[in-house]
C-alpha cells in the first residue's frame, strides 16, 4: 500500500461529509464519510446500489438494508419507496449506525421513514466480536464470519449484539426487496433467515 494512501485512510478516521444523491433521487441529502470509503471524498456519489434501488423499489415498498454501512442504499431506497414505504437499516458499527440515524433526520417528507438498527445480523440471537478493519469501515468484519483481505489489520475489535431475519420478521413488516452485504457472513445471515425466505419470498441483492 502507497505512503499517500495510508495518510489519506489515517486523515479520514472520524471525518463526515455531507453529499448529495444523484438528481433521479431528488438530490436528497446524505451524511457520509471517507472513513467508510475513499470514494466519499468526491463531491459526486457514484454507486451500483442506486441502479438497484431504481430498478426494483417501488412506492410503498418494506426494505431491509442488511449492512448498511453509511446508507446509499437505505437512502435511495427511500426516495424509491415514497411516504408509504418503510426501511430497515441494520448496521453493527455503531459509529455508522449514529451517522445513519443524523441522515435519517435530514430526509425530506416525500421519502420512507428510515429505521436504524445497531446491530448484526447472523444466524443465531447472540453476542459476537465485531472487528473495525484499518483501512477503512467498509471492510469491517464478525470474528466468525472471518472477513476480507482488504481489511489491512484490525483497528479495534468490540461486542455486538447478533439478531436473525427470522427475529426482525417478528418484529417488522416483512420485506419486499432486502439488500445484504456484510462481508462474508451472507451465508450465516441466510441461514438465519428460513422464514423470510419462505413466507416474504423478497426480491434480494
Amino acid at each position: 500500500m502507497s505512503l499517500p494512501r495510508t495518510l489519506l485512510e489515517r486523515l479520514s478516521r472520524g471525518r463526515v461529509l455531507k453529499r448529495h444523491l444523484p438528481a433521479k433521487f431528488g438530490s436528497v441529502p446524505i451524511l457520509v464519510s471517507p472513513d467508510a470509503s475513499l470514494q466519499f471524498w468526491r463531491l459526486r456519489l457514484e454507486s451500483d446500489l442506486f441502479e438497484f434501488a431504481r430498478e426494483f423499489v417501488r412506492n410503498g415498498s418494506v426494505v431491509w438494508d442488511v449492512g448498511a454501512n453509511v446508507g446509499l442504499f437505505s437512502a435511495a431506497a427511500a426516495q424509491c419507496a415514497g411516504v408509504s414505504g418503510k426501511v430497515i437499516a441494520v448496521e453493527a458499527d455503531i459509529w455508522l449506525a449514529a451517522l445513519l440515524r443524523k441522515t435519517a433526520a435530514i430526509q425530506p417528507p416525500t421519502s420512507a421513514r428510515i429505521e436504524v438498527i445497531p446491530a448484526a445480523v447472523f444466524d443465531a440471537p447472540g453476542i459476537a466480536t465485531f472487528n473495525v478493519a484499518k483501512r477503512g469501515r467498509a471492510s469491517n468484519f464478525l470474528t466468525a464470519a472471518g472477513g476480507a483481505t482488504q481489511t489491512g489489520g484490525v483497528r479495534e475489535s468490540v461486542s455486538v449484539v447478533t439478531c436473525t431475519l427470522d427475529w426482525l420478521l417478528e418484529q417488522r413488516a416483512a420485506p419486499d426487496v432486502i439488500k445484504i452485504d456484510v462481508e462474508g457472513a451472507e451465508s450465516m445471515v441466510l441461514k438465519g433467515a428460513k422464514r423470510v425466505l419462505a413466507e416474504a419470498r423478497p426480491l434480494m441483492l
